[in-house]
């Protein structure tokens, strides 16, 4: 099967996944799919509070409010389109904040390499690993955002127990986690994606991002959604895992 063939069958089932939830439907009337490839993981979760650093344009953010209804959401989205789409995505829901905003260890601004994918875009140059892989992400512009850690914006008290932090942000992973550090003793649960291949120029890899996540006192829970290049080589996945003192 062409690659062609192959995304819109994948795109056809996951429609099919979407329609039977009123939730998800309305999303799709605004743009937004579900990320449904999560669905088992995150409703097998106790969760009272997400962060979800890279909420492009409320994937994610979708998918928990219909699992997990009473939970609070933190989102973070620096991408004005994107978050234009989100905000209206969840207009009237008091459970759900967006911050125009990326994390990261220091307090400013930063440059914002626009992919023409805008859920590809990053505070980080799109490498040639990246475009090769995922042909129709290359750079297409620039913006300037406000950048942070998450104390600027979160307080502890906000984080009700159980809480996730999710993190997609192409290759940015270990510099929110840093942005974090303050406050991870905070989640029960830290669910991030990383990648074995240099996808963005300076990223760190899915080594030094494990390794950083175990040093702050959790255990690796599970790995999900691994990609592969198209000579079987691993690229990225998500991964899964738990505050060892909350076992």
């Amino acid at each position: 099967m062409s690659g062609g063939l192959a995304r819109r069958g994948h795109q056809f089932a996951k429609l099919l996944r979407l329609l039977p939830r009123a939730e998800w439907r309305r999303g799709l009337w605004h743009g937004v799919a579900a990320s449904v490839e999560h669905r088992d993981l995150i409703a097998g979760l106790d969760l009272a509070s997400v962060v979800d650093v890279g909420a492009n344009i409320g994937q994610f953010s979708l998918l928990v409010a219909a699992l997990h209804p009473q939970a609070r959401i933190f989102a973070f989205e620096p991408l004005p389109e994107a978050a234009a789409r989100y905000e209206r995505l969840f207009a009237g829901n008091p459970l759900v904040r967006l911050h125009r905003a990326a994390l990261g260890p220091d307090r400013g601004t930063a440059t914002l390499h626009v992919s023409a994918r805008n859920d590809s875009s990053s505070l980080l140059p799109i490498s040639d690993i990246q475009s090769r892989i995922f042909p129709g992400t290359e750079e297409v512009g620039t913006a300037t955002v406000p950048v942070g850690p998450l104390a600027d914006f979160v307080t502890r008290e906000a984080l009700v127990a159980p809480a996730l932090l999710k993190i997609d942000v192409q290759g940015f992973e270990l510099e929110v986690l840093r942005g974090a550090e303050g406050l991870l003793d905070s989640f029960d649960w830290i669910y991030v994606e990383a990648s074995w291949l240099a996808l963005y120029e300076g990223q760190a890899l899915a080594g030094d991002v494990i390794a950083f996540v175990e040093a702050q006192g959790f255990t690796r829970a599970g790995e999900y959604n691994r990609s592969e290049d198209a000579h079987g080589t691993p690229v990225q996945a998500d991964f899964l895992f738990h505050r060892v003192s909350a076992c």
